[in-house]
């Protein structure tokens, strides 16, 4: 393996300058994944919200179904793969025209006039890193026809959490699916069903654009459900649920802002979601009441830390390291792939690694849906 220069994360007071320009994110698609964990392309899987009666009296026992829920094969690594699928099936979304550089057979390269290509759940882990103290990453990245893909894969520390996750570890990940059963139905005007099992190979996901600065971001993350059905022509508003812990203490007031919410505000905000509804449980998983927070609003509730986290801060190393990406893989081949990783207090590495590398994951189905001649024009942007 080579090494490329190291990206000098520290000091984090160099991020805190103006907020750089981040435009509002536009859904540009979206797709389904059904009850086998297949991608749908349709928006079958979308759920609406579902507000009780009385959010500040409630009683939704999140233990209920634990024993018999259906679970997602977290075994197989899912890659990019659907979000390939779904560029792949949406090729007229982008502009779409030959490119500059030739292939060996002098076909003309065919882009997608994106710079960055990943899920949000990476973004979302960048944009916390200058705040992170005790999580690091591993991001694999390909750069494609001028497009950049990035790929999140374990460190060595997360894949042995999950291995020797406890059984009280495993059972507070279902709280979080089935509390979404107690807030939401299929229809707009629906009753939300507590009694079907939970099944969490189904997901509803949203692919949105966006653009940071001088690099345009192409995205897709999971979403919760939507506020209200949208009219023709309008965006759909999504809400993101979330449960936590009753603060009842000033150690978990501290936990609450320092840790959670900043990694609620950049979910959230990186899909142009605006309201966050928290269930908060008592320690035997039942949820006693809700709260909607704004969005905008979670930094300003966290200001009071002794070192808080600052959303300028976020997106100023995000844009830097996303042009550190661009000056450092400048090899611009599906095969060709770099491992950047990080853990707290250290700098971030970047090597290039071998050929056929475990870290591969563009597959040949789509790089080669690519690489075809004379397609059909796609709208500007």
């Amino acid at each position: 393996m080579s090494y490329a220069k190291c990206f000098d994360l520290y000091p984090k007071s160099k991020y805190d300058t103006e907020f750089p320009y981040f435009r509002k994110p536009i859904e540009i698609g979206s797709f389904s994944q059904d009850s086998q964990r297949q991608m749908v392309l349709s928006r079958k899987q979308m759920k609406y919200y579902i507000p009780p009666v009385n959010s500040s009296n409630v009683c939704f026992d999140l233990r209920k179904g634990y024993s018999d829920y259906i679970r997602k094969d977290e075994s197989k690594p899912e890659l990019l793969d659907d979000l390939l699928r779904w560029i792949k099936s949406n090729l007229s979304v982008f502009k779409i025209k030959p490119g500059n550089q030739q292939t060996e057979s002098n076909k003309p390269l065919i882009g997608i006039n994106t710079d960055f290509v990943c899920w949000r759940g990476l973004l979302t882990k960048l944009l916390c890193t200058p705040s992170q103290t005790s999580e690091g990453w591993r991001i694999a990245i390909t750069r494609f026809q001028n497009t950049f893909f990035m790929c999140e894969f374990d460190t060595e520390k997360n894949a042995e959490m999950k291995k020797n996750r406890s059984g009280m570890q495993d059972e507070m990940c279902y709280w979080g699916w089935k509390f979404e059963q107690y807030v939401t139905a299929r229809s707009p005007n629906g009753t939300p069903d507590t009694h079907s099992l939970v099944n969490t190979n189904e997901g509803f996901c949203s692919v949105v654009r966006s653009r940071l600065n001088s690099h345009s971001l192409v995205y897709g993350g999971e979403v919760d459900a939507a506020i209200s059905e949208a009219h023709p022509g309008e965006q759909y508003q999504y809400v993101e649920f979330k449960t936590s812990i009753e603060i009842e203490t000033q150690k978990q007031d501290f936990s609450f802002k320092r840790y959670k919410l900043i990694k609620w505000w950049a979910q959230s905000f990186l899909v142009g979601i605006g309201q966050i509804v928290s269930g908060f449980r008592d320690r035997d998983g039942i949820v006693h009441k809700l709260h909607t927070f704004n969005t905008t609003d979670l930094p300003y509730i966290a200001k009071d830390l002794r070192d808080p986290w600052k959303p300028n801060v976020c997106f100023n190393f995000l844009d830097q390291f996303l042009s550190f990406i661009k000056k450092t893989i400048v090899t611009n081949d599906h095969s060709v792939v770099y491992l950047l990783e990080w853990e707290p207090g250290c700098d971030i590495n970047c090597q290039r690694l071998p050929s056929n590398s475990k870290y591969a994951f563009l597959p040949e189905w789509f790089t080669a849906s690519l690489d075809i001649e004379n397609p059909a024009p796609g709208p500007t942007d």
